[in-house]
């Protein structure tokens, strides 16, 4: 059965002040379990405590770029780039560079607050 989204649902983001997370689908605005799919703005400077998430993460970035690190390596993820981070990787996000990053965030399965697995 065909689901019409007509607004997204404002999610309080994890880390420092300013981020807006829009979910267009998933657990809070569609109820889906499968795939959780937001439009994310985070101001210059914001970040994140580090995770260990139980789902894949795909990463497209609409605008200005993020800063994505992992155990092994951190990626400078610019404008029309995309990222993909696996479940049971160590990841950290981030946007310190001038004008922040507007994205897009694709979790499988959606993005829980019990699968995400933050650090302490």
């Amino acid at each position: 059965m065909a689901q019409i989204i007509r607004q997204p649902s404002i999610i309080k983001a994890a880390g420092s002040e300013g981020k807006i997370i829009k979910e267009f689908f998933g657990l809070v605005n569609s109820k889906t379990t499968d795939v959780s799919i937001a439009h994310m703005v985070s101001p210059e400077g914001w970040s994140e405590p580090g995770q260990t998430p139980l789902f894949d993460e795909y990463t497209l970035v609409l605008k200005g770029k993020l800063s994505i690190a992992t155990k092994d390596e951190v990626y400078l993820i610019s404008e029309g780039e995309g990222i993909l981070t696996s479940k049971y990787e160590w990841v950290k996000y981030s946007s310190p560079f001038a004008g922040g990053a507007e994205y897009i965030a694709i979790c499988l399965p959606a993005f829980s607050p019990d699968i995400v697995k933050r650090d302490a």
